[in-house]
């Protein structure tokens, strides 16, 4: 796979790069800054785009616009977003935008390289993949909106685990269920929250995100683990 990086930080620029290329992808550019970010996607076609959030020459969100300006000019380009910390508000803002695959980790992950390699190649493969502590804080509300207090406990697994980019299958083996009682919860969540149903999993959970962001209420945290792409 071909990827290119844009990260601020020297030892973690370094370190992505050779991780990914002891991976088996082809690091084709790798920048400091925003500067001839979108000149070389355009020159070398990577096939991820891997972001920080904070670059310079202010580090507040020049990552967060890199993305948003790749992601228009290049609709169907996967692009994994690095944040030192979780930023509620530009997760949602990327969410919440039309776009290709996309990813929002904290660097954190980067160390358990397994997890995180896994999370890059499922990107590119068309995934939405959620660090667990955006999940917390985006899908954990409640209080204000009935629609989410509709919901049961079994379903709010259900959904969290959707959200994360869980198959129907995985979803199915986390919670010990048949599939078809998984596509069943899936049903109900979605008619509960008022979202008609379709065959495009990531752009149903990117809805049910951006819904929930929506409603303001306060976050609460419930860690969990990101996985494979949805498919209900």
């Amino acid at each position: 796979m071909r990827i290119l990086i844009c990260e601020d930080s020297v030892l973690l620029r370094e370190g992505l790069i050779r991780l990914l290329e002891h991976s088996g992808h082809e690091v084709v550019a790798a920048h400091p800054d925003t500067d001839g970010v979108a000149a070389a996607v355009r020159s070398e076609t990577p096939e991820l785009c891997i972001l920080d959030v904070r670059l310079p020459p202010t580090f507040t969100d020049e990552g967060i616009r890199l993305a948003r300006e790749l992601r228009a000019e290049h609709p169907q380009l996967p692009v994994l977003v690095l944040s030192q910390y979780v930023e509620e508000r530009y997760a949602s803002e990327l969410i919440a935008a039309q776009g290709g695959a996309f990813g929002y980790l904290l660097k954190d992950r980067v160390a358990d390289v397994a997890d995180f390699i896994d999370a890059v190649e499922r990107i590119a493969g068309g995934a939405t993949v959620l660090d667990p502590e955006v999940v917390a804080q985006l899908l954990n509300r409640r209080g204000r909106d009935d629609r989410m207090a509709a919901l049961t406990d079994r379903e709010r697994t259900v959904l969290s685990a959707l959200a994360e980019g869980r198959s129907n299958q995985a979803i199915a083996g986390l919670l010990f269920l048949s599939e078809a009682s998984v596509e069943k919860h899936i049903t109900a969540i979605f008619q509960k929250l008022g979202l008609e149903p379709d065959e495009h999993g990531n752009r149903r959970v990117l809805a049910a995100i951006a819904h929930l962001e929506s409603t303001g209420a306060v976050p609460a945290q419930n860690p969990t683990t990101p996985q494979s792409g949805a498919s209900q």
